[in-house]
């Protein structure tokens, strides 16, 4: 599958979010994570003790999901 990155007016995204969902295609919008986030992350892995790690597989089984009704 191929990725098209499109750059779209402010006033025009609405419009182009409706069209492209009306299509079926799929809008993914990419989320700006601020740097002052990132640090705390950062240091979280830095001073988690290994023994309370959670493997991923682990932990997804711990997620719940909302529907996007």
């Amino acid at each position: 599958m191929k990725e098209v990155i499109i750059r779209i007016p402010e006033k025009k995204l609405a419009f182009f979010k409706e069209l492209i969902s009306q299509l079926g295609f799929e809008v993914f919008e990419e989320i700006d994570i601020p740097e002052e986030h990132k640090a705390i992350v950062r240091e979280r892995i830095q001073t988690a003790k290994a023994e309370e790690r959670v493997p991923w597989k682990e932990a997804r089984k711990q997620l719940s999901y909302k529907d996007k009704a």
